[in-house]
């Protein structure tokens, strides 16, 4: 066996133990009636929990939220984090004190995100309602048809620093000349943004798309520490809903189904994107 190979068995060890087993556990449970209450009377079912979730409305209904979430939720931060690394890149003074402060949401803890927005937009004790209503302005943001773009706004106000970051490392790295011919040929800003800042950077923004939005497809804590799916199922994620059905009612078959329905989707798009990716480089 070579150095190498010697060298790689730490790591393909903890592979196997922290990733590997449980994966292969959670397909071999999909396969299976298993529930945490009838562990001793596990039998194979094949493919009928798949089945099941196929047919379970609510399992397409917190896909259909998911993924709405993740739509708007990845486009609000790009476009606020494009903006933003746009002009931090012209900034001069103090630059490293405005952007540390900027960063600062990406390193608290989503459930201490979604605990503190709870506090503040509660209707009856937050500070921002309270402050709302002394302008005459009376404004439940957990209430129907509001619950959700306020959980939407949550994880904006916490990630765009994560794709400000990514986005500013592009620019900061692409080369100075075509921005210099720009310039010299009496491009316009506008110009120069939509047909040099733009291409250059089209790969850059693929992969941070890619990662924040495989990222935000495992939205959990803000809808279980705010909204717990409510109100009815307006923000009842799939990841929520699968820790529901596992979980709550002891189906972990039922939910590891759901959750290999998801990954399956999962790789699909990132196949897609990685594809884009490669086609931009090459290009």
């Amino acid at each position: 066996m070579s150095f190498r190979i010697r060298l790689l068995l730490p790591l393909l060890a903890l592979f196997v133990v922290a990733v590997g087993y449980p994966l292969a556990f959670s397909f071999y449970i999909s396969l299976t009636n298993y529930k945490i209450t009838n562990r001793f009377d596990v039998k194979f079912s094949g493919l009928d929990r798949y089945a099941d979730a196929l047919h379970d409305s609510a399992y397409w209904s917190a896909l259909t939220v998911t993924f709405t979430f993740v739509l708007i939720a990845v486009f609000l931060e790009l476009a606020l984090g494009l903006c933003i690394a746009l002009a931090l890149q012209r900034q001069k003074r103090v630059r490293d004190f405005t952007r540390s402060f900027l960063l600062s949401p990406m390193f608290i803890t989503p459930i201490a995100v979604g605990l503190m927005f709870r506090f503040l937009l509660n209707q009856q004790l937050g500070v921002i309602p309270t402050l709302l209503s002394r302008f005459g302005i009376s404004y439940d943001f957990f209430g129907p048809a509001r619950a959700f773009f306020s959980i939407v706004l949550i994880d904006v106000w916490q990630w765009t620093p994560f794709m400000v970051l990514l986005l500013l490392a592009g620019l900061e790295s692409l080369p100075r000349q075509p921005f210099e011919a720009a310039r010299i040929d009496g491009a316009s800003t506008f110009y120069t943004f939509r047909r040099v800042t733009l291409p250059m950077l089209s790969s850059v923004l693929v992969v941070a798309i890619l990662i924040r939005g495989l990222d935000a497809l495992k939205v959990f804590e803000y809808v279980y520490a705010i909204t717990r799916g409510g109100p009815g199922t307006e923000t009842q994620t799939i990841q929520y809903y699968v820790y529901n059905t596992g979980i709550t009612f002891f189906r972990l078959a039922s939910a590891s189904a759901m959750a290999y329905g998801l990954l399956a989707v999962v790789m699909f798009l990132v196949i897609l994107l990685f594809r884009r990716v490669e086609r931009a480089r090459r290009s």
